[in-house]
């Protein structure tokens, strides 16, 4: 007798790929990814889809070959928390770096326990019995070799958004964000540091101190801080503030890097696609004179 209800047999799992999903519904179908980005780019021609459309499905098609390794923040540009700092101490991380997720270690940095969320702190001004660790949620751990398809599935299904990224050798080698992955499809995602131009591009801080983008023309951080700002090279010359920084560097800049031009501290704050995002700025302390105090 033959089954009432076949539907409810599972279907046979579908372990095509991406790129041979779309390479069949393509008459007649290309043979590698690259024919199917040219042809993509023929269809963008003839409008069958638009520039954003064709962008964002070439990436799909070459994140197929990237791994967690090729899109990780690297171990020494991780901002970690220490299990045994003070809370003034985590306060301070959290606000001066802006990110809603750290990892925390203990004894060495290498010793990942768990991720704390910045907004579980609040817990902690409201329950003072509480401790850092009582707040820790699982860290979750991914060779460097993980694909990038997978990890975006695994994130999704877990409801995480941060994994730390392991070595051959097991040790801590950077690591990778729901953001990160997305942002191979999609392009850059912006965020709370990321204001639109005309909202403005120096804030002036609760401590004296000042937020300033890095793509702020030098002569207006000049201006608004009455200073001189030149490069060291007098045959060079810049237009963005962040330009004449890495210049003076002479490398790229790094999330903390520290600088004095002109009088005034510079601090790295955000850099994303090897640029300045956002330094902190602070005038120098004033140096008193001898002769005058006397």
């Amino acid at each position: 007798m033959s089954d009432p209800h076949p539907s409810r047999f599972p279907d046979k799992e579908d372990k095509r790929t991406f790129f041979q999903k779309v390479a069949e519904l393509i008459h007649p179908a290309p043979d590698s990814p690259d024919e199917l980005i040219e042809t993509l780019a023929e269809a963008e021609s003839n409008d069958v889809i638009n520039a954003d459309s064709r962008v964002m499905l070439e990436r799909v098609i070459r994140m197929e070959d990237m791994t967690a390794g090729d899109v990780m923040v690297a171990a020494p540009r991780m901002d970690l928390v220490d299990i045994e700092a003070d809370y003034e101490s985590v306060l301070h991380t959290v606000i001066n770096t802006a990110h809603s997720r750290f990892p925390v270690f203990q004894g060495e940095q290498e010793n990942i326990i768990g991720i704390l969320m910045a907004k579980d702190l609040l817990k902690l001004q409201r329950s003072p019995q509480l401790n850092l660790r009582a707040l820790l949620r699982p860290a979750v751990f991914v060779p460097e070799s993980k694909g990038l398809n997978d990890l975006l599935r695994e994130f999704r299904g877990n409801r995480n958004h941060l994994a730390i990224v392991i070595d051959e050798f097991g040790r801590v080698a950077g690591l990778v964000t729901i953001e990160d992955v997305l942002e191979q499809i999609v392009g850059e995602i912006e965020d709370e540091f990321d204001l639109p131009e005309d909202e403005g591009d120096i804030f002036a801080l609760a401590d004296d101190t000042f937020r300033i983008s890095g793509d702020t023309p030098v002569e207006r951080v000049a201006d608004e801080f009455n200073v001189v700002l030149e490069s060291s090279d007098p045959d060079e010359s810049f237009e963005t503030i962040g330009g004449l920084i890495a210049h003076e560097l002479g490398h790229v800049p790094k999330r903390g890097a520290h600088i004095m031009l002109g009088g005034l501290h510079f601090e790295v704050l955000l850099t994303k696609g090897g640029a300045v995002r956002w330094f902190r700025v602070q005038r120098a302390a004033p140096v008193s004179d001898p002769a005058a105090d006397a």
